[in-house]
């Protein structure tokens, strides 16, 4: 599911500029590569005679629903983004997307460090999390030392903001 910004008259995917410019790479690499690739494939597996039982028809088949599906997905979200240049936000020391953050969890009195990216650019291995996810959205708009509250399935976690840049 893909949770987007409303605007005034249209929705939005946001996305850094990083992130938009991934997209377009994976775009053209489906559409330049692997789509040829694909085809290839199921031009070979014609080959072996009746497609009812031929495994590598069905598979490039299969494989070929796939890649077209992510095409398609990947252009609706280039089609719907708002590009953020998080360079340029004014972020007057408040929690925005493309904000590097510090919280800390009180309960289990740790530390935790993340950059606010779009959906597609999120890994949390990298500490990149999603505007989307629970956590900004309770923190979008908060200010250094503000405390907040999320309920998660293990109950109440409290977060101290301790850093906005």
């Amino acid at each position: 599911m893909i949770i987007i910004l409303k605007g005034d008259i249209m929705n939005y995917i946001l996305m850094t500029i990083k992130g938009e410019k991934n997209l377009r790479k994976k775009l053209e690499f489906l559409k330049k590569n692997k789509r040829p690739h694909i085809i290839s494939l199921i031009s070979n597996a014609r080959k072996f005679g009746d497609l009812k039982e031929n495994a590598e028809y069905h598979a490039a088949k299969e494989e070929q629903i796939i890649c077209e599906k992510k095409i398609k997905e990947i252009e609706y979200k280039l089609m719907y983004a708002k590009i953020i240049d998080v360079s340029k936000i004014d972020k007057k020391n408040k929690i925005v997307f493309g904000s590097k953050i510090k919280i800390l969890n009180i309960n289990i009195k740790k530390i935790f460090t993340y950059y606010i990216v779009g959906d597609d650019e999120s890994n949390i291995k990298k500490k990149l999390i999603s505007i989307n996810s629970p956590l900004i959205k309770a923190l979008i708009g908060k200010k250094k030392n503000d405390i907040i509250i999320i309920n998660t399935p293990k109950g109440k976690v409290k977060y101290k903001i301790i850093n906005i840049k």
